[in-house]
């Protein structure tokens, strides 16, 4: 069958690309060897951010008192707790598979066999435009390999049966850190290593060493400039290595159709194509930001290109978010202290303390701090981290600032409404 656009992996990137393709007027077939919804969906944001919440939901039960309620006992029902995660995705899998009306799904694995040509299980199929958009998946070390029973990945902890009662995770990345709190909130002894000499590499090193004393707080061993071969895995129930992801290209025929792959990833120009023509690649398998909003962004932006060429898009945009779900929460945009100070910006900080926060008193989370980086020479924002309440929602606005190019002086003119999270962001400001 002749299509205008197919497109490999059902993951952010390629999902929204199909819904782009079909508002666009593009005949498109969506394939997916494995479930619809990708990484994020089964493997990765949903089902983390739900069984977070969930131990978020059991601390704020072991603390009621604090709010003038008692708690005769609380409890942990990890099949329930397992089940909820898998109802939700159920759920969401299924209302997303209502949207792809009017796009042909083939559920079966894709193989490039040309420019303009692909199989998708026992089908042959020719396109004028592919997307490949195959995602990405846990990362191992040459000398310690996923055993899928003591050793495991990201993926794996997912379908745990039973809550360990130790456990040792390497690498205290977003990944490290999410799972670090999660298991710690739901009594399990976290031991927590890094070889890196900070907690979130890449992250603003005030909100790193606050998170630090937190989990110090929480109980959890943390332990920087380490090797994870210097701790005996006997010790542990489990051991869970998650330094990173990497891009998932195995047999999708990358060589047969000429794309260039460097460093284990495809590579492509500033308009999402590879050097094979009528080839886009969006989402993970580009290795840029590994984030299911940026690849959504990737996906959209390419299926705009392939749908009018004449004038593509440049994908440009460098205000892309980072969201933790530890507790507190933590997330950044644009430029951190650090980042500002590398390239020589004149900066200005300003700062907010959630202790000063009314609302935050009121939730009992006044942990944490805004932090917005601005230049000196024009007042815009360059960039802001946030660690406390609601920093995955507060991050938005200062996402927006960055974007429309707003300075200090205009953001703290807005009128935030009292008393809530957000107007700390004025009050920074002021």
């Amino acid at each position: 069958m002749d299509y205008d656009l197919a497109v490999i992996g059902a993951g952010w990137a390629g999902f929204n690309a199909v819904l782009k393709a079909r508002e666009s007027g593009l005949k498109t077939v969506l394939i997916e060897k494995e479930q619809l919804g990708g990484t994020c969906l089964n493997r990765g944001c949903i089902p983390t951010k739900t069984l977070i919440q969930s131990a978020k939901t059991y601390s704020l039960a072991k603390k009621s008192s604090v709010f003038g309620i008692e708690i005769k006992s609380a409890s942990i029902n990890f099949n329930e707790i397992q089940a909820r995660k898998d109802k939700i995705i159920s759920q969401l899998r299924q209302g997303m598979n209502f949207m792809l009306k009017g796009i042909d799904f083939i559920n079966a694995r894709a193989q490039l066999l040309g420019p303009d040509r692909l199989r998708a299980g026992s089908k042959e199929l020719s396109a004028k435009a592919i997307l490949v958009a195959c995602g990405s998946k846990p990362a191992e070390l040459e000398k310690l390999r996923f055993d899928h029973k003591k050793i495991i990945s990201s993926d794996d902890i997912l379908n745990l049966k039973e809550l360990p009662r130790t456990i040792l995770i390497i690498g205290a990345g977003v990944i490290g850190c999410e799972f670090a709190g999660l298991f710690s909130s739901l009594g399990v002894k976290v031991c927590l290593v890094e070889k890196m000499s900070q907690l979130l590499p890449g992250e603003d090193n005030e909100i790193a060493r606050r998170l630090r004393a937190v989990f110090k707080k929480k109980g959890i061993e943390v332990n920087t400039d380490s090797d994870a071969a210097d701790f005996n895995f006997d010790d542990y129930d489990l051991i869970l290595l998650c330094i990173g992801r990497t891009p998932n290209l195995a047999d999708c025929g990358l060589e047969e159709a000429g794309i260039k792959v460097e460093k284990g990833r495809v590579v492509t120009d500033e308009y999402l194509k590879t050097d094979t023509p009528g080839i886009y690649a969006a989402g993970d398998c580009t290795a840029k930001v590994m984030l299911a909003h940026f690849a959504a962004y990737q996906g959209r932006l390419a299926a705009g290109n392939i749908a009018d060429p004449c004038g593509p898009e440049k994908a440009d945009n460098v205000n892309i978010p980072s969201c933790i779900f530890t507790d507190p929460e933590i997330a950044s945009v644009g430029l951190s202290e650090e980042k500002a100070k590398g390239r020589g910006i004149d900066i200005e900080i300003s700062k907010f303390d959630f202790m000063g926060s009314g609302m935050a008193r009121i939730m009992d989370e006044g942990e944490g701090f805004i932090k917005i980086i601005s230049d000196k020479s024009t007042g815009r924002i360059s960039g802001a981290s946030v660690i406390g309440p609601r920093a995955t929602e507060l991050i938005a606005t200062l996402t927006l600032a960055l974007s429309a190019r707003l300075t200090v002086s205009q953001v703290s003119k807005a009128v935030f409404a009292h008393p809530t999270i957000s107007e700390s962001i004025g009050e920074a400001l002021r």
